[in-house]
Order: C-alpha cells, then structure tokens, then sequence
C-alpha cells in the first residue's frame, strides 16, 4: 500500500471510532402533550356541580340516547360510557363517543367525550358542545325530577 492510503485509511477508521463514541441523542418525549392536544381536551372536558356519580353517568347515557346514540358498553365503577350511532345522511359512516366520568372534588364531577368519527377524532368544538348542552338540560331535568329530603 502506498503510504497516502495507509494515511487516509487511518483517518478514516479513527474517525468512524470516535463517531461511534458521540452519545446517542435521546427520542423527543412521545407522551409529552402537545399545545393541540391540549385545546381539545379542553374542548372535550367540562365540571358538573354533582355529588352522585352514577346520577352523573345516568345523565351521560339519557343524552346520548336523546342524541340517537345506541349504548354499547357502561361501566359504572370506572365511570365509562362507550356509544355509536350512524351518521346521516351516508349511512355506513359511524360515530362513536366515550365519555368518562370522575369525580374531581366531593360535589364536583369532570366529564370527558371523545367523538371519532369514521375512526378519526372530531376536533370540531360544536360537536362537543351540543353533547354537553343535552348533557347539561339532561343532568337538570334528573335533578329537578328527584324529590328533595
């Protein structure tokens, strides 16, 4: 070998050895939320002044049903509430809402819907204000109807 290409080969491989010594740069947080994620779940989230959480998720299921929705799944002691309905005017088009109820402070309820529509999540706020505007007419006619001790 010429003594250039002893030389260049050298370099090279003194090189590629400290190259292989550079720490790794680590992945940006996957889970971290993001500013957009953000406004949607406050989009998607709203505080009821309820003491009763299954009062609260009866309320859940009676809107739902006012808004056309089938119940697919309730569970109560994880505050749960799967549905589905088909969308008009196209009929193979579905969707689908959970919503989740927890109790925040003792006479505080949080409400979360998630709405997907043909398996994508529906960002658009009105959809999740008209859910929580027959939640709320729903949660007051429960109320209101409820004799008083």
């Amino acid at each position: 070998m010429q003594p250039n290409r002893i030389g260049a080969t050298v370099v090279l491989i003194g090189t590629l050895c400290l190259y292989g010594c550079v720490a790794p740069q680590p992945p940006p947080d996957l889970l971290a939320p993001t500013d957009a994620q953000m406004k949607i779940r406050s989009l998607q989230t709203r505080t009821f002044d309820l003491k009763d959480r299954n009062a609260a998720i009866r309320g859940v299921m009676a809107s739902l049903q006012d808004l056309g929705f089938i119940i697919e799944r309730a569970n109560e002691g994880l505050g749960l509430v799967t549905a589905a309905r088909f969308a008009e005017p196209n009929y193979y088009d579905v969707l689908t809402i959970t919503v989740t109820v927890r109790q925040e402070m003792a006479d505080k309820m949080s409400v979360r819907a998630n709405a997907i529509y043909n398996n994508k999540p529906i960002e658009d706020p009105k959809v999740y204000q008209n859910f929580f505007a027959a939640l709320q007419r729903a949660l007051f006619f429960s109320q209101s109807s409820t004799p008083s001790p």
